[in-house]
């Protein structure tokens, strides 16, 4: 059953996948998270683990960074390990003047730079937007948890360095309220496979203010985020 990029058999992934972009994420989850989690893919240093949290079947995978290996590991969990729900979690760089660091954000939409959408071949713009029904599980589990967090539109850039001087104030000025890399390829995989996605973003840094978390408050920070996402996953089982 093994593919290009993922070693585990069929049936070795649970129907809700947590996507955080970096392995080390994924492994601090499993072995904070899961009851008797089991690694199932290493290739690449990709962690992947399943295990049960609250009794409920959870795998965790790291999806890399950028749209295009969100969109191999998304492709492959979707179409050859049967996973019914992707949760992006990540960091995000704020736009909106409205959040602070610390803040959550769930991507009821993700723009994108990216030429991804080309692939499908269609007579105009694709607007990436995430399940419904995730979302709104996810506000009503947030509202729940005292979180602070606001819902709207993600930027997923291509670029993370950007030679323009000022590439993200179109963007501002149109309502988006942060930058990440992977959630519009996650949420047009979803789409043509008929599947679920959302992402759920933390705001490490600020892009309009400069302010940044350091290593220690971005980890105690992104605990709240996982701890959401597998509400999340919890509920929809």
């Amino acid at each position: 059953m093994a593919t290009p990029h993922i070693s585990a058999e069929k049936g070795a992934f649970a129907k809700t996948v947590l996507m955080p972009g970096d392995p080390l994420r994924a492994k601090f989850i499993a072995e904070t998270y899961l009851e008797a989690p089991v690694l199932v893919n290493n290739v690449r240093g990709i962690q992947g683990y399943t295990g049960t949290y609250k009794g409920v079947p959870v795998s965790v995978m790291a999806s890399g960074m950028g749209i295009p290996s969100m969109g191999i590991y998304s492709y492959e969990l979707f179409h050859f390990y049967d996973v019914e729900n992707i949760i992006r979690i990540g960091s995000a760089g704020g736009l909106s003047p409205n959040l602070k660091l610390r803040d959550i954000v769930i991507g009821m939409g993700a723009c994108t730079n990216s030429n991804y959408a080309s692939q499908f071949c269609l007579d105009g713009s694709f607007a990436p937007i995430c399940s419904y029904d995730l979302l709104e599980r996810a506000v009503c589990r947030g509202r729940e948890m005292g979180l602070r967090m606001q819902v709207g539109n993600l930027l997923s850039s291509d670029a993370f360095y950007n030679a323009r001087p000022d590439p993200n104030r179109g963007w501002l000025d149109m309502g988006v309220l942060a930058v990440e890399m992977e959630a519009a390829g996650l949420y047009m995989n979803a789409a043509k496979a008929g599947k679920r996605a959302l992402a759920i973003c933390t705001i490490s840094d600020h892009i309009i203010t400069g302010e940044a978390l350091d290593a220690e408050a971005r980890q105690n920070t992104f605990t709240q985020m996982m701890e959401l996402a597998l509400s999340v996953a919890v509920d929809i089982a």
